[in-house]
């Protein structure tokens, strides 16, 4: 059964194999001992090989250890972890926040303690499968709206309605698209028809606003009325997910969200360095000022070749290539010139958008930059996209 099903996505171009990678998740990495540029990476302040960061680590596994030992309801919450709640809370102007082992295990947590069996959950079409998974087990009446559609989703909530609570569900910043959720308008109409607003910020948080609090700040809303999602592992550079909002709904989660209570806590070695890597993007705010700089460097060259980008907003810039084979084949062609940028195939997205999804960094020089365009522009002449 698993070697025809394994033969079935071969042929169509949707099979994916792991690659060994022997170095860091900088910009340069080592691939079966030759270098190449990874423009795949969700690092986009450059935090996970930050020094003060790895130090944060380091120093806390002399003090603590290196695991946690059991669910934090079983052996007690180690303090990096305490540290990490309170800074998290503060970073998103929220009364208090909660971790988890990672994104995935934030939403599948979270989302079925904001709806039920009797409850309404509308969703962007483009949601993330965590939030997907986690409507799911809410047992809740799931409709999706039409993606970043204000008008559709303003239909919906609109329509007759019998259910005891309704819950919205938007990306901040999509990864896929890298486009921004219209939060104003979303976050007015949850206003107006008495619904709860979850935001999944894992793109946005350390990227998005003028001090990097997320796209809650980018628009100016009020963090009060909004449940932020977000996570450790991409602009601060290490693993896990977070939710910050009201305290009695934290302390409510920490007695119901079941991928909290049945999992052992994360090390806290990886909650002290996301402390430090906090620190560093208050502290640093010229990493994300290049971020910026190099992510409008790229993109104004990649418009200017002629590639067929999505509405991006963000330092996710996906080259729409539509067919599967199509990005497979570009992917390693350019692997073949030194660049690592992966294809992205259903069911990741939509079918007939395969796309080749490249992200840049703060760390990324100018002299990256420039070469993966000329590989960009190389691949992209020879296979006539350009």
């Amino acid at each position: 059964m698993f070697k025809e099903e394994l033969q079935t996505r071969a042929q169509q171009h949707l099979l994916r194999e792991l690659s060994l990678i022997n170095s860091p998740s900088n910009p340069v990495i080592s691939v079966e001992g030759r270098e190449v540029l990874l423009f795949a990476s969700n690092n986009y302040l450059g935090l996970a090989n930050h020094p003060k960061v790895k130090e944060a680590a380091v120093n806390a596994i002399e003090k603590f250890g290196v695991g946690s030992g059991a669910s934090r309801l079983i052996s007690g919450t180690i303090t990096p972890h305490h540290v990490l709640e309170r800074e998290l809370g503060s970073f998103k102007n929220a009364e208090a926040a909660l971790t988890f082992s990672s994104g995935y295990a934030t939403n599948i947590g979270v989302i079925p303690n904001l709806a039920t069996a009797d409850s309404l959950i509308l969703a962007d079409r483009l949601c993330h499968a965590s939030l997907i998974d986690g409507c799911r087990l809410s047992r809740a009446t799931l409709r999706v709206f039409h993606h970043n559609d204000v008008g559709h989703l303003k239909r919906l909530l609109s329509g007759p309605r019998s259910r005891a609570s309704t819950l919205i569900l938007t990306e901040g910043v999509f990864s896929m698209d890298g486009d921004v959720a219209p939060l104003p308008e979303i976050a007015q109409l949850a206003e107006e028809y008495g619904a709860i607003l979850l935001i999944d910020d894992a793109h946005g948080t350390g990227v998005m606003g003028a001090t990097g609090r997320g796209t809650v700040e980018h628009f100016g809303l009020d963090p009060r009325r909004i449940l932020q999602m977000g996570t450790l592992s991409k602009a601060l550079g290490g693993s896990g997910g977070f939710v910050a909002g009201p305290k009695d709904f934290v302390a409510y989660l920490v007695n119901t969200a079941r991928s909290f209570i049945y999992s052992t806590a994360p090390p806290p070695a990886i909650a002290a360095a996301a402390s430090a890597a906090l620190s560093v993007i208050q502290e640093e705010p010229q990493r994300r000022a290049k971020l910026w700089r190099n992510r409008e460097f790229l993109h104004h060259g990649l418009v200017t070749m002629g590639f067929e980008l999505t509405n991006t907003q963000s330092p996710i810039l996906p080259i729409m290539v539509n067919d599967p084979e199509l990005g497979v084949q570009m992917s390693q062609h350019l692997r073949a010139e030194g660049v690592w940028i992966p294809a992205v195939r259903p069911p990741t997205v939509p079918k007939g958008t395969s796309r080749l999804r490249i992200t840049v960094t703060a760390d990324h020089s100018p002299e990256h930059l420039e070469t993966a365009l000329r590989a960009l522009r190389k691949v992209g002449t020879a296979f006539r996209v350009l």
